[in-house]
């Protein structure tokens, strides 16, 4: 396997690397790594500017001196990399998040009336993808929303050995689902 040589401009900036490396020999571990790590950095991005390296390194200056401005106070400040800033919230994004917990507060709250199962179902998905509500609301809702239907099935298949099709655990049913779900809905509501 064969490489392609170097070019000019690069075999200039891998001199001046080395220099610097052997230059910053008796500094710490960390302020060696540190240093050489905001060097490389900077002939990158000037690089990336379209700059010359002849004259990014120009601009450096010899390696002893850097090392040696390193040595009296750090890393000179010309050279540090600005930090980014923490990114900004995109207010649409809000805007629209708090409209999907509108809505699915709306589903477990009115919805169960009126869709009783499929609504609910819907309103716990967009629940559980919601970055408002920690995983502890969102757990709350699954078990507000689960546990009455749950509860239902066990009373009248078991205990009372009726079947769930029947008059009363249609109503039985129904009443446990629309209970659950607007407890969970008023319980989003209020954390949200």
């Amino acid at each position: 396997m064969t490489t392609a040589p170097a070019a000019h401009d690069d075999v200039l900036v891998l001199d001046y690397l080395a220099a610097l490396w052997a230059a910053a020999d008796d500094l710490p571990p960390e302020t060696r790594d540190d240093l050489m790590n905001t060097v490389a950095g900077y002939i990158a991005m000037r690089r990336d500017l379209a700059d010359e390296p002849a004259r990014v390194l120009g601009r450096l200056g010899p390696p002893e001196q850097l090392v040696a401005a390193v040595r009296r106070s750090g890393t000179p400040t010309h050279l540090r990399l600005p930090v980014a800033p923490p990114p900004r919230a995109d207010p649409d994004q809000a805007s629209r998040a708090g409209g999907s917990e509108r809505v699915a507060v709306a589903l477990l709250v009115g919805g169960s009336f009126v869709l009783p199962l499929v609504s609910q179902a819907a309103a716990l998905l967009i629940a559980s993808m919601s970055p408002r509500w920690t995983p502890v609301h969102k757990a709350a809702a699954w078990l507000l929303v689960v546990g009455p239907l749950a509860g239902t099935l066990l009373v009248l298949g078991v205990l009372l050995g009726a079947s769930v099709f029947s008059g009363l655990g249609v109503v039985l049913f129904y009443l446990a689902s629309c209970t659950g779900a607007v407890t969970a809905g008023l319980t989003l509501r209020a954390t949200s």
